[in-house]
Order: structure tokens, then sequence, then C-alpha cells
């Protein structure tokens, strides 16, 4: 070995200076190759190849078996920053235990997702952790220190937050633009991303799919703007997968993929998915770039600096010093039992009126059913079990199986045709396939479905399956082998899956009714688009790569042998006590690529619930399932209700030690659970404070509200005290566990300003806050979950920035904390409030918006109607524009100070059509031809002579996209 290293071998200098001259060294084409997801080897340098984006949202996915822990919004339910910090570090050494083994696990975690569940429909809500940007950011926090270490100079992994920005709908999410006002980016989407980066725990973050205000995500400002000045550190932007190819695509933003490539890398994207591992493409476009003149190298050399520090970080170039080499494998006691610990406390005890805990007794017995009873789902983003526990396990082991009876509640039937009977054939002996993700792949997306096995096939023996319908007419069959019918890539019907799964899914399929034949449906395979044709040679659904037709599909009837609410009352009828699991299939009506369509829970699961409680009283609903569900009867009527998210490999022993009272409860809900579809805005409105979205918004009463859970023990709050000083807020209060057993209890703590409604701003006055219908009907600033044994009190103590009680002020284009009283609210959900005590806030207020001085930015409303937030140019600023062509937009501008007078309105806007202008009781009306495009920008002046303070509202018709609006000053003032 030398005893001159190279500078960037040498562990002794800086990592910045150890980058520099690693990346002095790299020719031109060795940099531009490090732009793509697989990098490859260096080797006349010793440069192994590198691959950003391995997933690991609650575990090792796609590689092979795993610790899989409860998904994400079950981990946000938990409400336990300290129990997700060790979720984290159990992830990140499982990471890097199969780092040592395979090389083709990456240390560039692209976790967690910090998108806020805005509406319960979105199809992802399984990834986020909670509606609130604060128990996000909290949440989000711990795990991203605990995927990477402690260490001062080295990480277990690194962590890259999904999915920047405002992304929360799965329908149209490569080409949707997400309408995001001043204050709903700064108060709510912006604040979930900004405090795990400020935590220093964070290496990067990856762009979503969709447009903000009109442009796409991977050429956003913000990127520099915020997020890069959040920290020092050199954050790495990775982008989605095929998210480059879109812009170009299905976005159609840019002309040409150079074109997109080169906006896409000044805009801060530094490392490039796309194509697979098949880099070719991706390089062509950034060297085409090169050569256009459209980036220089420059440009080239500030991505890779930034991936190179990463992988420094990482210990790659010092395997000797790395404290994270050696780590103990994935299936450790340890990470077990925190599994278990995971599930136990995601649990969310949503009604009890006395019937749990269910201690388990000689002779008591249980009947547990439903679609879900025997179930232990995984989701997109899961790993490969190791271990497997269901409800129906769980309660087996602690109550005795001897005790524990058992209906699935499926339709048990036989689909009959002109040929017989469709038939499952006996394999010959001889297949050699292996189930579907059994084994580790970069891109499960790939594996294919089983050609092994024959192919369905019609008879004079009836195969009977269990049929499902998981909602909107979406069914899976399943043999009493427990495989569900599938197509495979030849496009063949085989009874060959464990468990519906897959990019697309292939084991769902539609009936449709035939005309003329008063029983008879054809079946339509959903994954494909082609109906199901069984001929001499078996079932198929398409024929070489051709799509069988409605025309040429075979008419089945079904004949049911069994309902599956029969079994369950049946089974109800003959226990003490029944607990009816239900909920979704996470591949299944509501993922990523879908999302779902009401929140109903599915008819057959309906029927379910209804046929165990109208045959025995003492029914408990459990609902696992990756979101919220409108259950308004169900939490009426029946004594007990809890909901977990999928809970992981020990789901099912953790809801027996629950429901047992083996474990007292906290779980709390991380997300408001409506009442109805109609409490719900549209998917696409992402303007949470003008819809009333979300706990800080929805005026109505939900079902059950944010924040919201139960236990076996009784907690009382007292001797609650704030104190103000400086810019920190102190709240502290006591918490007694009044009951007879240990439980844990979650302490929250709201903000709100005190009687909004009496310092609203007048309709033509200054004011000194915003209105009481933009203000957030309360706020989370802080809360604990605390542990506390039967009669035992605890001190609780909370430092609250003040800065917590402010908003975004669109009238100075500040944050702001308005002077006044604030109401500090404590308590055991959002609605559940024990204690409340003001704090005083000195300070100046602000005042009226001082547009003589600062002009008004069109996207500065205090409120809109029928509006949408556009791109101004392609790299920077926002305008405002109608939603509609056919319909007027309104916007409001309040309490704007025109100071001693001005005589005319200058609007900056493109476009064609019209602007009204309304002050001071006078009205304006411009028209305009077509100024050459939307981001030909002229000025139009409005004579309106106003002075002093008022309310300015403006009206946008046609193509207008109007981006400002400022003051011709009167001669007088002037």
């Amino acid at each position: 070995m030398t005893d001159h290293p190279l500078p960037f071998r040498d562990p002794q200098l800086p990592f910045a200076t150890r980058v520099d001259d690693l990346l002095g060294r790299l020719t031109l084409d060795e940099r531009v190759a490090m732009l793509h997801q697989f990098a490859p080897a260096v080797e006349r340098l010793g440069l192994g190849p590198f691959r950003t984006g391995q997933e690991a949202l609650h575990g090792v996915a796609w590689m092979g078996p795993a610790t899989v822990f409860p998904q994400a919004v079950g981990l946000g339910a938990t409400w336990n920053e300290d129990l997700v910090r060790r979720v984290g570090e159990a992830v990140g050494d499982e990471v890097r235990a199969k780092r040592a083994t395979d090389d083709r696990v990456g240390l560039n975690v692209w976790a967690p997702t910090v998108n806020l569940l805005r509406h319960p429909l979105w199809g992802r809500g399984e990834e986020g952790y909670s509606e609130d940007p604060a128990l996000t950011s909290a949440v989000a926090v711990a795990y991203t220190r605990g995927l990477r270490g402690d260490h001062p100079r080295y990480w277990r992994t690194a962590p890259v937050l999904k999915h920047w920005l405002a992304h929360n709908n799965e329908t149209d999410r490569d080409t949707a633009s997400s309408s995001v006002r001043p204050r709903v980016l700064h108060e709510y989407d912006l604040r979930a991303f900004r405090d795990a980066v400020r935590a220093g725990a964070v290496a990067g973050v990856m762009p979503a799919y969709n447009l903000v205000n009109g442009r796409p995500n991977h050429v956003s400002p913000y990127l520099e703007r915020y997020l890069r000045c959040w920290t020092d550190q050199p954050l790495v932007v990775c982008s989605d997968a095929g998210a480059p190819s879109n812009l170009v695509d299905s976005e159609h933003y840019f002309d040409t993929h150079e074109e997109a490539t080169a906006a896409s890398l000044k805009a801060g994207v530094d490392s490039f998915t796309d194509h697979g591992q098949d880099s070719a493409v991706m390089i062509g476009r950034i060297r085409g770039a090169l050569d256009k003149g459209l980036i220089d190298a420059g440009d080239i050399d500030t991505a890779v600096r930034r991936l190179l520090t990463m992988r420094f970080t990482l210990g790659e170039f010092d395997p000797g010093l790395d404290p994270y080499a050696e780590v103990d494998g994935p299936d450790t006691a340890e990470h077990r039992a925190l599994a278990l610990e995971a599930a136990e406390q995601a649990v969310v005890l949503l009604k009890n009126d006395g019937l749990l805990p269910l201690e388990p007794k000689p002779g008591r017995t249980v009947a547990v059913v439903g679609l879900l009873a025997d179930a232990c789902k995984l989701d997109w983003y899961s790993g490969t079990l190791m271990h497997r526990s269901t409800p129906l396990d769980g309660i087996r082991e602690r109550y005795g199986a001897e005790n524990v009876l058992f209906a699935d509640g499926v339709d048990r039937v036989r689909l009959k045709c002109s040929e017989g009977w469709l038939q499952v054939p006996a394999a010959d002996g001889t297949t050699d396939g292996e189930a579907r993700a059994a084994g580790g792949a970069l891109d499960p997306a790939l594996l294919a479905g089983r050609t092994d096995l024959p192919p369905l096939t019609c008879g004079q023996e009836a195969t009977e399956l269990a049929l499902t319908d998981w909602g909107d007419g979406v069914l899976t069959f399943r043999t009493e082998e427990g495989l569900y019918l599938s197509v495979a890539d030849d496009g063949r019907v085989r009874a060959s899956a464990d468990e519906p799964g897959g990019w697309v899914v292939q084991e769902t399929f539609r009936r449709e009714a035939v005309e003329g034949h008063e029983d008879g449906h054809r079946l339509l395979h959903i994954g494909t688009g082609g109906y199901v044709s069984v001929a001499a040679d078996g079932a198929k659904v398409a024929v070489a790569g051709e799509k069988i037709s409605a025309a040429d599909a075979t008419v089945f009837v079904t004949e049911t042998v069994q309902r599956g609410e029969d079994a369950v009352a049946r089974a109800a009828a003959a226990a003490d006590t029944v607990v009816v699991v239900t909920g979704n299939d996470p591949h299944i009506n509501g993922r990523e690529t879908e999302d779902r369509t009401t929140l109903a829970l599915p008819a057959q699961q309906d029927r379910l619930w209804r046929a165990a409680h109208a045959a025995n009283p003492r029914t408990v609903l459990v609902l696992t399932s990756a979101y919220p569900y409108a259950v308004t009867d169900a939490a009426e009527r029946l004594p007990a209700l809890l909901w977990t998210a999928h809970g992981g490999q020990a789901a099912g022993a953790a809801l027996a030690r629950i429901l047992s009272g083996d474990v007292s409860p906290a779980g709390r809900l991380p997300q408001t659970w409506y009442a109805s579809d109609d409490d719900l805005p549209g998917l696409f409105d992402y303007d949470v404070i003008g819809s009333r979205q979300t706990y800080l918004y929805f005026d109505g009463t939900p079902l059950y509200p944010f924040g919201h859970g139960l236990g076996y023990a009784d907690f009382t709050y007292s001797a609650l005290r704030t104190e103000v000083d400086g810019d920190r807020l102190g709240v502290s209060l006591t918490v007694t566990n009044d009951g007879s057993t240990a439980a844990d209890e979650v302490v929250q703590v709201y903000v709100r300003a005190a009687a909004p409604g009496e310092t609203a701003p007048s309709p033509e006055g200054p004011g000194r806050r915003p209105g009481p219908s933009d203000l957030p009907l309360r706020k989370l600033v802080a809360h604990r979950r605390i542990s506390l044994a039967p009669g035992a009190a605890e001190r609780v103590e909370f430092d609250v920035p003040v800065a917590e009680l402010g908003h975004w002020s669109v009238a100075h284009g500040r944050w702001t904390v308005e002077p006044g009283a604030y109401e500090i609210l404590t308590g055991a959900s959002s609605a559940d409030i024990r204690l409340t005590a003001t704090a005083l806030v000195d300070g100046e207020p602000l005042g009226p918006r001082p547009v003589v001085a600062r002009g008004l930015d069109a996207v500065d409303y205090d409120r809109q109607e029928d509006t949408e937030i556009v791109d101004r140019t392609k790299t920077e600023g926002d305008a405002v524009a109608p939603a509609s062509a056919d319909r007027e937009g309104s916007l409001v501008y309040l309490a704007c100070d025109f100071g001693q007078g001005v005589d005319a309105l200058a609007l900056l806007a493109s476009g064609e059509g019209g602007i009204t202008v309304s002050a001071g009781g006078q009205s304006t009306l411009l028209r305009f031809p077509d100024t050459g495009g939307p981001y030909e920008y002229r000025t139009f002046e409005a004579a309106i002579a106003l002075r002093g303070v008022h309310e300015l509202r403006i009206g946008l018709a046609g193509s207008v996209r109007l981006a400002r609006i400022d003051v011709v000053p009167g001669k007088e003032s002037a």
C-alpha cells in the first residue's frame, strides 16, 4: 500500500476536499454517467458501481426476506417518535446487512414518504404518516434519524424524502397540476419536508410526478428557493421513475428531451431515474443538452459533487472506518420484538362500550370471521415475510385454538358455461415455477406470472371458488388450496397466485351482464382489458397478444354454493363473542396508480358485520386498512370498533394482545375519519383553507376526529401552565392514570387564535388577523406518548416555538405571529380538549396590505372562486387564471392600503379575455386581444381612483393569466 494515497482516498481530509479531488480526476463522460440512477464503475480509479434508490418505507422492500413493520400510516398512528426511530434503525441495519451479501441493494434509501394525507381517497395514503404537517414532520424526523444513524461523520443509510410536492392524487398523476396558494404552500405542504431537512438526517428528496401551479415538480424553482436553503448539506434530488421522460411525453412541457433534461438539471435534479438500468438514453440526452449549449460542465459538476458527497458519507471510500459495515442479519430477536411492539402501538380503539378487553377464560369461545380474518396483507413497498401472524393465528394462540371458530366470509361459487363447469385441472407434478415475489428483485413490476401450470378448462366436475368483491365490482377468485386465478404473459388464466399483486394486478376480474342471458355474465380481466374465453386449449383473455373482445367471451352463470354472510352468522351464533375483521387488500381499489372512489366499506364486508351482529350482539369490528372508512352504522350499532393499518409480520399477535387486555391500546388517528363522501372536497382541490379540509379547517362533525383513540384506562389532566419567554412558549401539565391497568396516553397540545371573530378585519378596515374562516380551528404544536402505571402521575412539559402560533402573511410576504391572545388547548384528541389556557404574545401588528410600496402578486389573494394557479414562466413565478374558460373566476384581496391615492392599477397579464377590477364602490372592465401566448405578458391599466384602505376584487374571464397588480400613483401622492 502506498504511503501517499490519492487525496480522495485520505480519510484524514474533509469530505469536501476529497470530493473536489475525485471530481477533478473524473472525465466528463464519467461524470455524465454518474447522473443516472445506475452509475457504472470507474475501474481506473477503483470506484465501484452505485445506485440511488432502495425502497425502505416500512422495512426493506423488493429485496427478499426482511422484517415487515406496520405500514407508514400505522407508524404515524403510534404518535411515538422514539419507537419510529428504533424502527428506522432496524430498517437501516437490515439494508446494511443485505448490502453485505447482495451488491444490488443500495444504501440510498427512498423513504420516508412525507406527503400529507390531505384527502382520504388518495390511493397512496398508506405511504404517508398523517394529514397534519407537525405530526408528519415529527415522525419523519424520527424515522430518518434512525435510518441515518448517530455517527457524526458516516451515515447508516442516506434517506430521501418523497414526493416533493403537494402530491395526493393518483388519477392523472403525471399531468394534473396542484393549485397551491402561498398560505397552503408555507403553512402546510412545505412544512412536512422542512423540519426533517433541518434536523440533518435527510440526504435528499424525490420530486413527485405531478405539477404544482402549472409547472412540473421536476423543474420546480422551490428546490433551490426553499429546500436547499434549509440546510448547508448538499442534498441530492433523485427523480421519480420515468418522470424525466414525462416532461415531454405526457406533460408536453418541453418540445425535446434535451431541453427537459437541461431544465431539470438546472432546477436541481441530480440523479435521473429513467429507462430502468439502461442508462444510455439519459446519458444521450445529457450529452445532447451539452452539445446544444443548454447546460455546461459546471451544471454537471454541481450534481456530481452532491452525489459523491453522499457516497463518501456512506463510507464507500473508507470501508475500514465505516461504523455500520458490520451488522446482524435481518431476522433478529430484537427486530421481531420491535415489529410486535410497533404493531401493538399502531392499533386504535375507536369505540368501546365495555366489551373490551376480552379476557381469555376457560370455555370462552371467540368467532374470528371476515375477509381479512386469516390474512397478513403486504403492500407494494413491503418486503417478503419471514414470519406471518394473521388475526386468526394471534387469537388462536392467545385464546386457545379449541376456543376459536372461523369463517372467512367469502361466497363459495361455481361457474357454469355451455361446455360444463369451470375447473382447475390438476398439475402434472412437473412444475418448476416459483411463487411471484418469492425472491428479491430490483423492480418487482418485472416479475411475471407462472406459465408452468395448466390453464383453467371447462368440464363435468366443477371447481368451487372463493369469490370476494372488494368493492366497485372488483372480484377475485381463489381455490380451496389458496391460489388465486391469475393471468400470465401468455394470456392464459390459471390458479397460480398466492396473493393479488404486481404493478398491474393480474388477479382481478369484473362481471358484466350479457343481453339475452337472464343470469349470464362475462368476466372481464381488469389487468389486461381482455375477456375470459374458455376453449379446448384452456381459458384465456388474449390470443397472440390480442385481447379477447366481449363478443368472443364465454358466458358464465354463477351458482352460489354458500353465501359468506350465512357462514359468518353460524360461527357468530355459536360463539360467546365475535371478531369481524374487514378492510382492504393494499393492491386493490386504492394503491399507487389508483385512487379510491368512496369512503364506504365494500358491500360484501358490510353484510358480514351486519350478519355477525344480528346473530350475536357481542360483536367487535376490526378495520384493517390503509385508509379511513365511513362506517357510520357500525359506529352506532356495534359495542366495539378498532382500526389498524396493515400491521406487518406481527399484526395478528398484536391484535390478540390488544383484544385480550395484555396491552392497553393507545394508537391515535393520524387523519380525520369523515362520516360521508359528502364531507369531502374534490380530489384535485389542494386548497385546504378554502375548501375546509383536514381537522385544521373542517367545521363539520367527523365520524372520528384527528387524534382520537381510546384505551383501557382513564386519565386526568390537571395543573396546566403556560409561559411565553421570548420566542418560546412553555406548556406544562400533569397527567394521572386513574385506571387499574398500566397504559399509554398521548398528550396533545393545540393552539388557536383567541376569539378570531372579534379580531377579524372588516371589509374596509386594516384588521390584525385573517378572518375566522382563514385561521385553523385548532393546530397541533406538540404531543407526547407516555406510559403510566395505575395511579401514577407525570408532569409533562413542552417547549413550543412561538412561531408555531403564526401563519404566512400574503399581505406582507412573510411568516408572522400577530400580537394578541392565543388559546392553548390540551387533551386526548383534537376534539377531546381537557384543559385550556391563554397565552399573550406581544409585538406590532402588521396592518393592511402596503400595495403602494409592494404591489400585489396575483397569487397572494385572500379568497378565490373558480380560479387556478398557473406558471408565470417555465422557470419562475406564478399567475392566476380562470379554472374554466366558460366561467369567470374571482379573486379577493382584503385590506389593501392605497395610501394618499392612486389613479389606476397596472395589471400584468397574458392571454385573451377580460379583467374586472372592483374596489371602493367602483368597477371597471378591461378587455384585450391575445397577447401572443400564455407566457407573453403585457401591462394593462385600469383607471380607478382609490384612496385609503379598501377590499379589492378581481374578475378573470377567458384565457387570461394575471401575474401582478401595481399602482399608478395619483398626481397628489406622486
